[in-house]
């Protein structure tokens, strides 16, 4: 009887060390979308406390003022301030002040809503490129008090 042998390898032999490099390559596929993600995700948060804090001290700051045009650069003060102590640039907040009468007559009610343009992380700092992420908002309302 005649034994027929293989001339190829072994299957346990022929994938051997193939392994590492397909982990490699998946894990850099998958993970750099993910990773990118989470960053986006991070900078929208971080967006949205910004409005919220902005207009909270810009409608604050507007109904302590004696007068409009003092209150109106109070509260664009304060808006600018809040967005850029969270890493954002104030030229891309926008802020409307709303009242329910008089601005600044006791007991009218006023509201400072804040807009925000997030851009996306990395492609923002990029020169000439404009790649918003999203567009976030907050409203905040105070009433002007009868005492100051």
């Amino acid at each position: 009887m005649q034994s027929l042998r293989s001339s190829t390898l072994p299957a346990s032999r022929a994938e051997e060390g193939s392994a590492i490099v397909e982990f490699i390559f998946l894990a850099v596929l998958l993970m750099v979308p993910v990773a990118y993600l989470i960053l986006t995700v991070g900078q929208i948060q971080g967006g949205a406390y910004a409005v919220v804090g902005a207009a909270d001290q810009a409608a604050k700051v507007f109904v302590m003022e004696p007068d409009l045009p003092a209150a109106q650069l109070a509260a664009e003060q304060a808006v600018r301030l809040a967005v850029q102590d969270m890493g954002f640039d104030a030229g891309a907040a926008e802020l409307t002040i709303s009242c329910s009468a008089g601005c600044l007559t006791p007991g009218t009610t006023v509201s400072a809503h804040v807009q925000l343009r997030v851009e996306l992380p990395v492609v923002g700092a990029v020169p000439g490129v404009n790649a918003n992420a999203a567009t976030v908002d907050s409203t905040a309302t105070q009433k002007v008090g009868r005492f100051r």
